[in-house]
């Protein structure tokens, strides 16, 4: 039997498989919402992995619906207010992304389920951390936990001069002038998608204020107005954007700006450990290599994606099964590096890691506390103005110096 899938975007719904009970039989169905994943490796996992399952629960079909990035927050937002969906849904962990579903009441709390199947025990607890975070129990079970550092291409940063990767803030600028002289661009990001930018802001944030008051201007205790650090942070951003990016990079997605990434066309891009897959697919890995941005905190940039099992789910317990399954030993193990270099399962060993992955297995051993991404510690109504006045900076319509308290405005008018 064949898992049923759906790709869904703005030329409507492809169907790439679809599977029957025999005899024309109802059978009992278990609907995914999920992304429609860039690597053709990762595709492939979740295809086999609940074909796996459907082989071993006769009369179960697991009908899986993948969007993009931004299709699946509408499709999500559209189905809180409507008290329907699926089973199980994908989003991303922390109060912003996740908790916009969870305070919605969308989401099932999960405690019965952690106990029953000891997923305290087997996960991660940095991964499976983010389940606590929401008020009436625990929310999710961990998809993924995905860092994000610096991608650099070795042989442009050869032929710009620069020896060795960049360990302090100041380094990365002199590198990236030395790139700029070269004629190289060192960053590439793509516009269209707000996240993608956003990713540079947050660093900097981390950079120019440190972890402590970093964390409390996204905890919205903190007055971006009153923090200088804020504003030279949002100086900084124009400097990068200015001086030190591919452009025009307004224009492009984060598609678009990978592909430019691989064709050699800038030094650089701030990613995650899902892009090892996605580059050996495309390139050759050798000539690439990755170094934390140098925010000087001794945290790393990261976050988390879970699973959810929706609150209108009429199978929360076949849900919560499939998730037992899908988290396993075994087929952790068996799929290892499909959807990121490193599993959420505890249990999972790695031998064998292509060099990438095992430069990213040193870096989460290397780090014991991190920063989440700005749409994942703002809730989404504060996360849309962040992006806006982002934007609004590295466009030119919105001068750095007054970009902090703008922000802050806009908080103080939430009431």
């Amino acid at each position: 039997m064949a898992a049923k899938f759906q790709i869904t975007g703005q030329l409507g719904a492809l169907m790439l498989g679809t599977a029957l009970g025999a005899g024309g039989a109802s059978a009992q169905e278990i609907d995914l919402w999920t992304l429609n994943f860039s690597s053709e490796a990762s595709n492939d996992a979740l295809e086999a992995i609940a074909e796996e399952f459907e082989a071993s629960h006769p009369g179960v079909d697991v009908v899986i619906t993948q969007r993009g990035v931004d299709e699946i927050k509408t499709a999500l937002r559209v189905a809180a207010g409507s008290n329907t969906g699926p089973d199980i849904f994908f989003s991303w962990a922390g109060l912003g992304l996740g908790g916009e579903y969870v305070n919605a009441g969308m989401s099932l709390p999960l405690d019965a389920y952690y106990e029953q199947y000891g997923w305290n025990e087997s996960l991660l607890p940095t991964a499976a951390a983010f389940a606590d975070q929401y008020e009436g129990g625990k929310h999710g079970v961990p998809f993924t936990f995905k860092g994000e550092v610096v991608y650099y291409n070795k042989t442009l940063f050869e032929k710009a001069g620069i020896e060795g990767e960049p360990e302090s803030y100041e380094e990365l600028l002199t590198a990236a002038e030395q790139l700029k002289e070269a004629g190289i661009p060192a960053f590439t990001f793509g516009g269209t998608v707000n996240w993608h930018l956003m990713r540079l802001m947050d660093v900097l944030v981390e950079t120019e204020c440190g972890a402590e008051t970093h964390d409390a201007l996204k905890a919205m205790e903190a007055s971006w107005s009153d923090t200088p650090c804020a504003t030279a942070a949002f100086e900084e951003l124009k400097t990068w954007t200015d001086d030190y990016i591919l452009s025009p990079f307004m224009g492009i997605d984060q598609a678009q700006s990978f592909n430019l990434f691989a064709a050699g066309r800038a030094a650089m891009m701030l990613e995650g450990n899902w892009l090892v897959q996605q580059l050996a697919e495309v390139a050759d890995l050798e000539n690439f290599g990755i170094f934390p941005f140098p925010t000087g905190t001794d945290r790393l940039y990261g976050f988390a994606e879970y699973h959810y099992v929706s609150a209108n789910s009429e199978h929360p317990d076949l849900a919560a099964e499939f998730l037992d399954f899908f988290n396993s030993t075994e087929i952790q193990q068996k799929h290892l590096g499909a959807f990121a270099t490193n599993s959420v399962n505890a249990e999972v060993s790695y031998a064998d890691q292509r060099p990438l992955d095992a430069e990213w297995t040193e870096i989460f051993e290397g780090y014991d506390a991190m920063f989440v991404n700005g749409d994942q510690g703002f809730p989404a109504s504060v996360t849309s103005e962040y992006f806006r006045v982002i934007n609004e900076v590295a466009n030119g319509d919105l001068a750095p110096a007054d970009a902090a308290a703008t922000l802050q405005g806009y908080i103080e008018n939430l009431g």
